[in-house]
């Protein structure tokens, strides 16, 4: 049996020690803060648990004795499975139009790729090896939602982790023993944690020599003793109405700081024991960066899909559609969505074997990943420069539909050559929602960062690309001609 948005919904009641504005949650599925987000990710659950969708979201388990399991967790072993994995993804990213960013399809992703990568961990350690790999069937035979933290607190980023005035400000091992790590320090941003099962804890960012108790790499349950789940502001408890706010109603995914309080974590959920080589291996020896971040691209793409739904409507709504200068806006904007759309197709196009596994195209990948960096943050500023003051003034609430005098002066005001007075209000609200609120601001800088600094995006760019043949080019035509032959040729021509 598939996983429900009941039983989700249910594990989430697990005791987790998790506070937002000064005060412990006791229930997250209930919390005001929560309780819309963790409803949406439940409807994922129902929409993979359909039997009509059956073929679509799963795929049978190898040796499984015909279990079947979310296509989060395949595979591919060929071009084709790695399209019949992305057709789920898609299909589950448009429930939340591309809002959360860290469904369970991400970090089931990374895991994934670390899993095709296994040879890379037993050349470092067998025992880490067998934790990965079971730890990998674990998590997909219980359709875990994980979340993962891989970042440090930005302190001081001039010194290294052990260089801070708390050397166990960043999470590290404080000691082991036979039964396991004990680790103590914070670690950030675990978006999505509040509403997942576990979290992977790993360190992303390159590490050097003193940093070895930084460099760990284990998963644990989000109610594991110790752990401390700290939430930034929430979006969806300054959004109860969902007319007013649509998506930071629903799909606040929330992001936190996770603090752990000399957590103990087994051995056998120990991947990496302060290695700081290995901690980078896991991500770029093995598929694991590539296949995570081209489930980003693949959520991108279905968000660039929802913001043209914006523009196109904007326009429609706005009676602006047949202007040239409009068509033109909206042509710049089509050939962007294009853009990523082709980006994610070549990647697969593109991909390679990776021992038994067909795996998306590295460079393509990290391509993609420079470019809708640098477009998203001018994407949105089209989009607002397209709708013009219409996302601003719109009725204060919904609220002001039940006053009599109002609505009538609303359906006045808020017109529309395409729809009612409504609708277009509650069109506009939506738009806003994507474009300008605090929602909206959060997910540009989202997509501006959560693939790492733009310098470090771009170097997985220069270091994966194919300098070779680009030179190969210039060489050749180097050597077609020489410096005393053409002396001779020029001066026989001459003559």
């Amino acid at each position: 049996m598939l996983k429900t948005g009941q039983q989700h919904t249910e594990s989430l009641r697990d005791g987790r020690e998790l506070y937002i504005d000064g005060e412990r949650v006791e229930d997250v599925t209930t919390h005001p803060a929560f309780r819309n987000a963790v409803a949406s990710v439940a409807g994922m659950y129902d929409f993979q648990s359909a039997p009509e969708n059956r073929d679509l979201m799963t795929y049978e388990i190898p040796g499984g004795n015909g279990a079947r399991a979310n296509r989060i967790w395949q595979l591919p072993k060929s071009y084709d499975e790695l399209v019949e994995r992305r057709r789920a993804l898609e299909a589950w990213t448009e429930l939340h139009g591309g809002f959360l960013g860290r469904a369970p399809d991400h970090v089931a992703s990374c895991i994934a790729g670390m899993y095709m990568g296994i040879e890379v961990f037993e050349a470092y350690d067998p025992a880490r090896a067998k934790a990965l790999a079971d730890y990998y069937a674990y998590a997909r035979d219980n359709e875990l939602y994980l979340t993962y933290v891989i970042i440090n607190p930005q302190a001081d980023r001039s010194k290294a982790a052990n260089e801070q005035a708390d050397p166990f400000l960043s999470a590290g091992v404080v000691s082991e023993d036979a039964d396991g790590l004990t680790i103590r320090g914070a670690k950030m941003l675990a978006t999505g944690g509040i509403l997942a099962n576990e979290v992977f804890v790993t360190c992303i960012q390159p590490l050097k020599e003193g940093e070895e108790p930084y460099a760990i790499s284990f998963a644990v349950p989000m109610n594991a003793k110790g752990l401390k789940i700290l939430s930034r502001k929430s979006y969806e408890a300054a959004a109860p109405s969902r007319f007013d706010n649509p998506l930071a109603n629903r799909f606040d995914e929330n992001d936190a700081v996770l603090y752990f309080d000399d957590v103990k974590v087994p051995w056998e959920r120990v991947f990496i024991n302060q290695d700081t080589g290995m901690c980078a291996r896991q991500f770029h020896a093995t598929p694991a960066h590539v296949y995570q971040n081209y489930q980003a691209q693949v959520r991108l793409m279905v968000k660039m899909r929802f913001l043209m739904g914006i523009a196109r409507k904007t326009a429609e709504t706005n009676g602006i559609l047949a202007f040239p200068q409009v068509r033109e806006t909206l042509g710049q904007l089509a050939a962007q969505c294009a853009m990523v759309d082709a980006l994610v197709h070549s990647m697969e196009v593109k991909g390679r074997q990776h021992g038994a596994y067909f795996v998306p195209d590295r460079h393509t990948l990290y391509a993609a990943q420079v470019l809708t960096q640098q477009m998203y943050n001018q994407l949105i500023g089209t989009l607002r420069d397209l709708a013009g003051g219409g996302l601003i003034m719109l009725p204060s609430s919904i609220n002001d539909f039940a006053n009599p005098e109002l609505r009538a002066l609303i359906g006045k005001t808020q017109q529309s050559p395409t729809t009612s007075s409504e609708g277009r209000v509650k069109f506009f609200k939506l738009a806003w929602d994507a474009l300008g609120s605090e929602f909206a601001s959060r997910h540009t800088q989202y997509e501006m960062f959560y693939a790492g600094a733009t310098f470090v995006t771009k170097g997985h760019s220069f270091r994966t690309f194919d300098w070779d043949r680009c030179t190969g080019l210039v060489d050749r035509m180097l050597d077609s001609y020489d410096l005393d032959d053409e002396l001779t040729h020029f001066h026989s021509a001459a003559e």
